[in-house]
């Protein structure tokens, strides 16, 4: 009976061992199979099946070889670029695959003139300096050869109304184009930058010359080539991990994202002494878990991103390398805080401006090469390139470098600018000292007035005379503040010094305006002796906390903003528009001046109608509209020559109306006043207790008291 048993359970597991044992047996399954159910004897219905080792053990084989499983067993097999040291011995993790040096083991496998390059599992076939692949920046085994970069241009046919070095350009570029998931091994990355840029004509090998002037649509293109490049180096899955490439053309640096950085850290990248800081982090979650970044310095783009494409009226130079920065395989962009660029001075910078800029740049890949059409519009396109400070300012600044913080991050590249001022004009330097002088001698006289006249209840001169003083110190501040040039906090503490003595003398004028305004509504109660208007502490809260309130949110938003200006002047920074400080509350001031000048014409002409006075009215009507008109002047008017400065005619005017208004005030406001005549005429002639009859002998043939004077007893 047992010798039936023993057939059948062989019967239906081949698959395990029986093994006799005295009044028993034992049951077991060959090596490579393991029991349906576990820690149970194997029999005819608990059979034996395969063990898949590859699954069991996946470090059975060693890193480079594929596991295999079969019936019972399982094989390893070398990976391709890959074998054992030991061909008699089983491949496993004892006896590991290792690479095959395929460039030392077959002479000219690549063929002559070429570098081979072993890499683990595989080999790469470039060219060497000043030659170039025939089939481009693909090499296809067994096709392609090392060919002279010269001989490669002159074989070149450009469409019509294109060089040929331009032609060869627009190919390097459509390939990579053609190609965006393509990996290239350093060499050939190094062997195409070299290529390119020695086409480009920015090194002493050059095919083709750069002027002197630039070349923006050259510029483009290289640029758009460099990112293809930089992203053929990024390889897919490979987080974590930071590549240096140096050559005498280039150094590069990228990084990508490290799973392991999710402490909101910034990834800090650098070459040549610049560094630039982004957070790969926040980037990578935007983009399925990867992103990364690059810097770039190309030896020899200032050639062709020459200072021509900065508009300025200063003196500039370049003082730092430029510098290109992208996201390669990274499609999305959007940065939650400013990506910072920490650059390195050419030279020292104790004077002058530095300035952030980035390239306007744009996309000649698909003109590149394509006719002369594509020309033409290429050449349109590259006249809209250029320098561009929008969304880039100065962080901070000292002699030996410079932070740029930037809101934005695409194919650009940032510069700094050394901007000097433009040569001063001695004639207009004198002649602005000379009238400022002129302007304060009668901003003293009608600062004097006023408070001699302070006693007077009919007159409220509190609007004029700080009208005066902050108009006489602000030009008083601006003889002297160069001198603070050299000295940056000194220069930032005149800056905004003078920043709220302009925005309170502007608002001293609507205060002047609207008492005007008040004057004029209230003229038929000229019988009324008091002082009419606004409260003197409402006025000294106005003309004195609203500036203060302007200035002091300036300095806490943006305290760089004040400083050392292009002009070498101590100012308001255009950076981020910090100068719409003044400006915006300057314009709102001016258009509420404009509105309180009408509205005080429209009363002027029934007030006048319905007062009783002996003057003439259209002789109170000329004199008051004249003042009224002066007033205007004084409030702003000059200040709008400042737009228009483009010729010597509009500076000299600019600077003899607006440093006179001190004598136009002098002017409006005590000499054209009867009873501050009067006050004069005592002064001079010293005969107080007869001033009447002296006042009397000088105003022989005027009209008493009229509508004029009554609108300054406010």
């Amino acid at each position: 009976m047992w010798g039936i048993n023993s057939f059948l359970l062989q019967l239906y597991n081949a698959k395990s061992n029986c093994t006799n044992t005295p009044g028993n047996h034992i049951c077991q399954c060959e090596p490579g199979y393991i029991p349906l159910v576990p820690y149970r004897a194997p029999d005819e219905k608990n059979t034996c099946e395969d063990v898949d080792e590859c699954l069991e053990d996946v470090a059975i084989c060693g890193p480079d070889a594929t596991c295999n499983n079969t019936i019972g067993a399982y094989i390893c097999i070398c990976n391709p670029g890959y074998r054992v040291d030991h061909p008699d011995v089983i491949t496993s993790s004892a006896n590991p695959c290792n690479d095959i040096d395929e460039c030392s083991e077959t002479v000219g496998l690549c063929g002559v003139n070429t570098v081979c390059t072993n890499k683990p599992g595989t080999f790469y076939c470039s060219c060497p300096e000043s030659y170039f692949p025939s089939t481009g920046i693909l090499w296809e085994v067994g096709v392609s050869f090392c060919q002279s970069l010269q001989d490669i241009i002159d074989a070149t046919i450009p469409p019509e109304g294109q060089t040929k070095e331009k032609a060869f350009l627009g190919m390097v570029a459509r390939q990579l184009m053609d190609n965006p998931d393509v990996i290239l091994p350093e060499a050939t990355v190094t062997n195409s930058f070299s290529a390119t840029m020695s086409v480009a004509g920015v090194n002493s090998k050059a095919p083709m010359a750069v002027s002197s002037d630039g070349d923006a649509d050259l510029g483009n293109v290289i640029l758009d080539i460099s990112k293809s490049l930089v992203s053929a180096l990024v390889e897919p899955n490979k987080n974590g991990t930071n590549k240096t490439v140096q050559s005498d053309v280039l150094d590069l640096n990228i990084q990508t994202f490290s799973p392991g950085n999710t402490n909101g850290e910034s990834n800090v990248l650098s070459v040549k002494g610049i560094s630039m800081a982004v957070n790969l982090g926040t980037l990578a979650k935007d983009n399925n878990g990867s992103a990364a970044a690059a810097v770039l310095v190309l030896n020899g783009m200032e050639g062709l991103l020459s200072l021509r494409f900065f508009t300025t009226e200063n003196q500039t130079e370049m003082n730092s390398d430029i510098i290109s920065a992208f996201l390669p395989k990274t499609k999305h962009s959007n940065f939650s805080q400013p990506v910072n660029f920490t650059i390195q001075h050419k030279k020292k910078s104790e004077a002058g401006l530095v300035t952030c800029v980035y390239w306007e740049g744009k996309d000649q890949t698909a003109a590149a090469g394509a006719g002369a059409g594509a020309s033409a519009a290429a050449g349109a396109s590259a006249e809209a390139s250029s320098w561009s400070v929008k969304g880039c300012w100065v962080a901070y600044s000292d002699e030996n470098y410079t932070v740029c913080s930037c809101s934005h991050l695409s194919t650009f590249a940032l510069i700094l600018q050394i901007g000097d001022p433009p040569p001063e004009n001695p004639f207009l330097e004198w002649l602005n000292k000379v009238c400022v002088i002129i302007g304060l001698f009668f901003f003293a006289l009608a600062i004097v007035t006023f408070l001699m006249c302070s006693w007077n209840a009919k007159i409220n001169n509190t609007a004029r005379l700080h009208l005066c003083i902050s108009l006489a110190s602000s030009h008083l501040l601006m003889l002297w503040i160069d001198k603070y040039v050299d000295n940056k906090l000194a220069c930032k503490v005149m800056a905004g010094l003078l920043h709220f003595l302009v925005m309170a003398s502007f608002f001293w004028m609507l205060l002047e305006a609207l008492q005007l305004f008040l004057l004029v509504r209230r003229l038929s109660k000229v019988q009324v002796i008091q002082r009419d208007g606004l409260p003197t502490p409402v006025l000294y809260l106005i003309g004195y906390g609203a500036p203060f309130v302007i200035v002091g949110v300036s300095a806490t938003v943006f305290s760089s903003g004040y400083g050392a200006t292009q002009s070498k002047v101590c100012w308001l920074s255009t950076e981020r528009n910090f100068n719409w400080a003044l400006t915006g509350p300057v314009v709102a001031l001016l258009g509420l001046n404009v509105v309180l000048f009408c509205a005080t014409l429209v009363c002027l002409r029934p007030t006048l109608a319905s007062m009783k006075s002996d003057v003439s009215k259209s002789k109170d009507t000329r004199l008051i509209v004249f003042k009224i008109l002066s007033q205007s002047v004084i409030l702003g008017c000059t200040w709008i020559l400042g737009l228009y400065q483009a010729n010597l005619f509009f500076q000299v005017l600019f600077i003899l109306l607006n440093s006179q208004q001190g004598t136009f005030l002098f002017i409006v406001h005590c000499l054209l006043n009867k009873e501050v005549r009067e006050e004069y005429i005592k002064w001079l002639t010293c005969s107080f207790r007869k001033s009447g009859d002296a006042a009397k002998d000088f105003h022989s043939g005027s009209d008493d008291m009229d509508a004029t004077e009554e609108q300054d007893k406010k």
